[in-house]
C-alpha cells in the first residue's frame, strides 16, 4: 500500500506540478521581461521529477566580436525542457532567445536548442571586473544544470609593432636573432616570417627556429640567408606588416698559404728572393675586412758565384829526354773551379823537342857529341858579351825611369797625399797661360772680376803631409797657381779670382750651332720640343728653363728639392739646348698596384729628343724612411703613350742607370729624359712614410669665429708648396712651424684633435674636438692633402689671442704636438717664413760657377783614378770613400767612371759644397801605400813625435 500509494502519490504529484511548472516559467519570463534584477525567481531544481537532469551536448563558446557585426551564442541540451541564457548575472529575455525542438531516437528523450545574439554595443557598454561572460541554464523534471560561461571581447589588431626586427651585418657561420614583437590585439595576432616576400618554413628547415617569443633565429648563418626579412603578424581582425630588416652576411677575407720562396733575384753576390699570398681563402665579400698583413715578405740571400778555373804558371821545363824531349805542366789551380764553373780550357802539359829537331840516330843530343876541337876561348867570349849587354840594358832601363819621374806632370799613381789635397789649398789665378791643356778653352781671356773663396778645415792626419803639400809635383803644369798653408791643420779651401768661361747662349728652342750647316741636320728638333712645352703645367712656379751648352750646368726648381744637372761634356761643344724641366700637380698619372704607394712626385725633364754623351744627374725628393729592410723602392718611367713601366729597383743591379737613395732625396743618373717617378712597395708593417704636419688659422666671415686647418702631406718641399699656395688664396696664415711625423703602414688610423681651449675665451664649434682619417686616405694619398678643419668662437670680440695645441697621432703609432699661440689680429700676427729663397733667386746655372769642384782640379783627379793602379787606388776606392759601394758595374761602363763619380757627387751636395769630405777623402786614398809605408819605424815614431809638438799635442 506504501509503496503503491507513493507511485501513485508521485504520479498525482508530478500531475498537481505541471500546472505550477507553467506558472513558473511564465513567472521567469516575465521577470526577464521586466528587466528586474530581484534574484533568480525560477527554481533550481524540481524535487521528486522523474527522468534526469539536463546534459549540455553543445556549450557556448568564446567569441568576438568583429567591427559592429553581432555573434551568435548557442547552446544544446537533453533531456531539457526549457533553456534560458544567463549574462553578466543577469537573465536574458525570453524575446531575445530563438528555441528549437528535436527528439533524439535512439533515447526517446526531447533535446533543446537555443540561440541569443549579442552586439558590440552590449559587450561596450558593460563596465565590470571582468569580460562580458554569458552561460546557459537548462530544465528538466529533476532540476535544471548550468553550462560554461563564454566570454565575450571586441576583436581588435593596432598598426604599429612593438619592436621592429633591426638589420644585421653578420660574419660567415654567425649567429642572427631578429627580434619581432607584434601590435597589441585581440585575439594576440600570429606571427609568420618572410624572407624576400617568401614564407620561412621553420619545420624544413632545422637552422632557423621561429618559435622563441616570435623571433626568428639563425644558428649558423650562411651565405644563402642573406636577405629582405619581414614579420608578418595576422590575427582574425586584420595583418600587419613590419619594416624590412635587411641581413648580410659578410665572408672576411683569409690569407691562402704562401707561395715557394722565388730563386734568387741574382746569378751570384747578394739579392733578395720573395714570397706571396693572396686573400682568396677566402676572399673577402659581402663587405668583408681585407686581409691583415703584408701579401709579399723579401729576405736577403746569398748565392755563391761560379768561379771559373785558370791554369796556374808553367813549370820549367823538365831534362831532355833520351827521346830528345822534354815536357812542362801546369795545373787548374789558379783558382780552381768552384761552385758550378768552367774548367780550364787548354792542355795540361807541354812537350817539345829540346834540340831543335837536332838528334843522332840513337837519340842523343848533339851538343853531348861535339868534337873535342872546339875552343874553350869561343865559349868565354861569348858569355861575356851577353852579360854586358844585360848590365848595359839594365842601366837603361833604370835612367829612363828616373828621368820621366823628375819631368813629369803628375803621375797617374797617387803617390802620397798631397797630391790629391794640394790642389784644394788656398789658391789664386792670377793669369792664364795659353796653351795649358788643362783649361776648357785655351782662347779664352779669363774674369778676374769673380772672386769666391771657400774654406774650411782639411783633414790632414800626417805632419809629412804638409812638407809634402807644398812641394807636390801636381802644381807643375798651373805655375800660376800660389799655395798658402794657413797653419800647419787648418788650410783654407778657395778659388780666388776664378777664370770665367763666357760663351754665349743662344735662346731657342732647339739646337744651336756656330756653323750654317749643323741647322740642317736636326729639323724635327723644334717641332718636337714645341709639341712637348704645350703639354706643361701653366703654374710658372712648379716649371723652370735654362739655355746649356757644352760647359753644362744645374737647373733648379725653386722650392720643391727638385734639380738637374747637366755635366761639362754632355751637350757637344758646337750646341745649345734649352732644357726644361717640371713638376706634375694635378691628381697623378701613375696608378698605384695593390699595395705599392707613390714615394715622390712625378718629375718631367726635357726635350725627350736630347741626346747627352755623359749621364746627367736628376734629383727627386722622397717621403719614404729609407730602409731596405721594409721597402722595396722602384724607379718608374712614363712611356710615350702614357703607360709606366720599372726602370729599376734601386737595390739592383743595373748598368742602364744609377740610383743613390739618400734619407730625403733620390740622386738618379741617367741617359734619356723623360717623366720619372719613384715608388714604394712596403714589405712589412714597419715600413714608415714621413709626412709634414701643417696647421693654418684665418678669421670666417662670422666675426667671431676662427678656423683651423691642418694638412698632413708627403714630407717632400713640392707637396708642402702646393699646401702654401692654396693657403696664401684663402688668406690662411701658418700658424706653427710644420713638424714630421712617422706614420707606419700598420693600418690603423690617424686622429687629429685640439687641445687646451682656453674655456672662458673660446669654445669649439660643432662641439667636435676629435677627428678620425682612415688609414687608407693617409697611406695612398699623393696629391689630396689630408685636411681637417676646426671652427672654434670666441665669446666677445675682445679675445685677441688665441693658445691650443693640435694633437696629429696615428694609433699605436707616432704622435707629433703642434703648440699654437697667436694673434687673430693681422697687425700683430708674427710671419712664420714658410720657405729658404735662396735658390729661387738663380733657378738655371750654367757654365764653371755650377760646380762645387774646381774644372782643373776635377780633370787631375779624373786622370789619376781612371788609370788601373796596382795598389788599388782607382775609381772604386774613389767611391768607397765618398759612400758609394753598390752597383759599381754601372761606372765600370763609363769611358769616365771617376768624372761620373764626381757628378754623383755634385748633385748630392749642391746645398753644403761639402770640399771638405771629400778632400778628406782623396786624403785619405793618397795616404794609402805612400812612401810612409817604407819607413823605418824609428822614422814613423820620430814623425809622429814632431806632429805632436807642432800641434800643441
Amino acid at each position: 500500500m506504501g509503496r503503491a500509494g507513493t507511485a501513485g502519490g508521485g504520479a498525482g504529484g508530478a500531475s498537481r506540478w505541471l500546472p505550477w511548472l507553467g506558472l513558473c516559467f511564465w513567472t521567469a519570463g516575465a521577470a526577464a521581461a521586466r528587466g528586474t534584477d530581484s534574484g533568480e525567481v525560477l527554481p533550481e531544481s524540481i524535487p521528486s521529477a522523474p527522468g534526469t537532469l539536463p546534459h549540455f551536448i553543445e556549450e557556448p563558446d568564446d567569441a568576438y566580436i568583429i567591427k559592429s557585426n553581432p555573434i551568435a551564442l548557442r547552446c544544446k541540451a537533453r533531456p531539457a525542457m526549457q533553456i534560458f541564457f544567463k549574462c553578466n548575472g543577469e537573465w536574458v529575455h525570453q524575446n531575445e532567445h530563438v528555441s528549437e525542438e528535436s527528439l533524439d531516437e535512439s533515447s526517446g528523450l526531447k533535446v533543446r536548442e537555443v540561440f541569443i545574439n549579442v552586439t558590440r554595443q552590449q559587450v561596450e557598454d558593460f563596465h565590470g571586473p571582468e569580460d562580458y561572460w554569458c552561460q546557459c541554464v537548462a530544465w528538466s523534471h529533476l532540476g535544471t544544470s548550468k553550462s560554461r560561461k563564454a566570454s565575450v571581447r571586441i576583436a581588435y589588431l593596432r598598426k604599429n609593432f612593438e619592436q621592429d626586427p633591426q638589420g644585421r651585418e653578420v660574419p660567415l657561420e654567425g649567429m642572427i636573432v631578429l627580434h619581432c614583437r607584434p601590435p597589441e590585439g585581440v585575439p594576440a595576432a600570429e606571427v609568420e616570417w618572410l624572407k624576400n616576400e617568401e614564407p620561412i618554413d621553420s619545420e624544413q628547415d632545422e637552422n632557423i627556429d621561429t618559435r622563441a617569443d616570435h623571433n626568428l633565429i639563425i644558428r649558423q648563418a650562411r651565405l644563402s640567408d642573406s636577405g629582405n626579412y619581414t614579420c608578418m603578424a595576422a590575427n582574425i581582425v586584420a595583418k600587419r606588416r613590419s619594416l624590412s630588416a635587411t641581413v648580410v652576411v659578410y665572408v672576411n677575407g683569409g690569407w691562402s698559404s704562401w707561395t715557394e720562396w722565388s730563386a734568387c733575384n741574382v746569378r751570384c753576390g747578394r739579392g733578395w728572393q720573395k714570397r706571396s699570398r693572396t686573400c682568396t681563402n677566402p676572399a673577402p665579400l659581402n663587405g668583408g675586412a681585407f686581409c691583415e698583413g703584408m701579401s709579399v715578405q723579401k729576405i736577403t740571400c746569398t748565392s755563391l758565384c761560379p768561379v771559373d778555373g785558370s791554369w796556374e804558371v808553367w813549370s820549367e821545363w823538365s831534362v831532355c829526354s833520351p827521346e830528345c824531349e822534354h815536357l812542362r805542366i801546369r795545373e787548374c789551380t789558379a783558382p780552381p773551379p768552384r761552385n758550378g764553373g768552367k774548367f780550364c780550357e787548354g792542355l795540361s802539359q807541354e812537350s817539345e823537342n829540346c834540340t831543335d829537331g837536332l838528334c843522332i840516330l840513337d837519340k842523343k843530343p848533339l851538343h853531348e857529341i861535339k868534337p873535342q876541337s872546339i875552343e874553350n876561348a869561343s865559349d868565354i867570349a861569348l858569355y861575356s858579351g851577353l852579360g854586358a849587354a844585360v848590365v848595359a840594358v839594365a842601366v837603361l832601363v833604370i835612367g829612363v825611369t828616373l828621368y820621366r819621374r823628375s819631368q813629369s806632370d803628375y803621375g797617374v799613381d797617387v803617390i802620397d797625399s798631397s797630391a790629391l789635397t794640394g790642389g784644394f789649398q788656398t789658391f789664386n789665378f792670377k793669369t792664364v797661360r795659353q796653351g795649358n791643356s788643362l783649361l776648357l778653352n785655351p782662347s779664352m781671356q779669363p774674369d778676374l772680376t769673380v772672386s769666391r773663396t771657400y774654406s774650411g778645415p782639411i783633414c790632414l792626419q800626417d805632419p809629412l803631409d804638409k812638407e809634402l803639400m807644398t812641394e807636390s809635383s801636381l802644381f807643375n803644369p798651373l805655375s800660376d797657381i800660389k799655395v798658402k798653408v794657413q797653419s800647419s791643420f787648418m788650410v783654407s779651401l778657395g778659388v780666388s779670382e776664378r777664370a770665367e768661361y763666357h760663351g754665349k747662349n743662344h735662346s731657342g728652342t732647339f739646337p744651336h750651332g756656330n756653323n750654317r750647316s749643323f741647322m740642317t741636320v736636326h729639323p724635327r728638333n723644334k717641332t718636337s720640343y714645341i709639341q712637348n712645352l704645350s703639354s706643361l703645367p701653366t703654374r710658372t712656379e712648379l716649371r723652370t728653363t735654362g739655355v746649356f751648352g757644352h760647359l753644362g750646368g744645374r737647373l733648379v726648381m725653386p722650392n720643391t728639392g727638385v734639380s738637374l744637372l747637366i755635366p761639362h761634356g754632355a751637350i757637344p761643344e758646337e750646341n745649345s739646348w734649352e732644357i726644361y724641366m717640371s713638376i706634375n700637380q694635378g691628381e697623378p698619372s701613375l696608378q698605384s698596384d695593390g699595395s705599392e704607394v707613390l714615394l715622390s712626385p712625378e718629375v718631367t725633364c726635357g726635350p725627350p729628343d736630347m741626346i747627352v754623351t755623359t749621364p746627367f744627374a736628376l734629383t727627386i725628393p722622397h717621403c719614404a724612411d729609407v730602409s731596405s729592410e721594409h721597402w722595396n723602392i722602384h724607379l718608374k718611367k712614363r712611356t710615350q703613350q702614357g703607360r709606366w713601366e720599372e726602370v729599376m729597383s734601386v737595390e739592383d743591379e743595373s748598368t742602364s742607370c744609377y740610383c743613390l737613395l739618400d734619407p730625403f732625396a733620390c740622386h738618379v743618373l741617367l741617359d734619356s729624359f723623360g717623366t720619372y717617378a719613384l715608388t714604394g712597395e712596403p714589405i712589412t708593417d714597419c715600413a714608415v712614410k714621413q709626412l709634414k704636419v701643417a696647421v693654418f688659422g684665418c678669421m670666417s666671415c662670422n666675426s667671431l669665429d676662427y678656423n683651423l686647418r691642418v694638412y698632413c702631406v708627403d714630407n717632400t718641399p713640392c707637396a708642402f708648396q702646393e699646401v702654401v699656395s692654396d693657403e696664401r688664396h684663402q688668406g690662411g696664415q701658418l700658424l706653427e712651424e710644420p713638424k714630421l711625423l712617422h706614420f707606419k703602414g700598420n693600418t690603423f688610423s690617424l686622429q687629429i684633435s685640439v687641445l687646451d681651449i682656453p674655456p672662458f675665451l673660446w669654445r669649439i664649434k660643432p662641439f667636435t674636438a676629435c677627428q678620425e682619417v682612415p688609414f687608407s686616405r693617409v697611406w695612398c694619398s699623393n696629391r689630396q692633402p689630408l685636411h681637417c678643419a676646426f671652427s672654434l668662437e670666441r665669446y666677445t670680440p675682445t679675445t685677441t689671442q688665441l693658445s691650443c695645441k693640435i694633437c696629429i697621432r696615428q694609433l699605436k703609432g707616432h704622435e707629433q704636438i703642434l703648440q699654437v699661440q697667436t694673434s687673430i689680429l693681422e697687425s700683430e700676427r708674427e710671419t712664420i717664413t714658410f720657405f729658404a729663397q735662396e735658390e729661387s733667386t738663380f733657378p738655371a746655372q750654367t757654365g764653371p760657377k755650377a760646380f762645387k769642384i774646381p774644372y782643373s782640379i776635377r780633370q787631375r783627379i779624373c786622370a789619376t783614378f781612371d788609370t788601373p793602379n796596382a795598389k788599388g787606388k782607382d775609381w772604386q776606392m774613389l767611391a768607397q770613400k765618398n759612400s758609394i759601394n753598390r752597383n759599381l758595374s754601372y761606372f765600370a761602363t763609363q769611358s769616365s767612371p771617376s768624372a761620373v763619380i764626381l757628378n754623383l757627387w755634385e748633385a748630392r751636395h749642391q746645398h753644403d759644397g761639402d770640399l771638405d769630405s771629400l778632400a778628406c777623402a782623396l786624403e785619405e786614398i793618397g795616404r794609402t801605400h805612400t812612401k810612409l809605408s817604407n819607413m823605418t819605424e824609428s822614422q814613423l815614431e820620430e814623425a809622429d813625435f814632431n806632429y805632436s809638438r807642432q800641434n800643441g799635442l
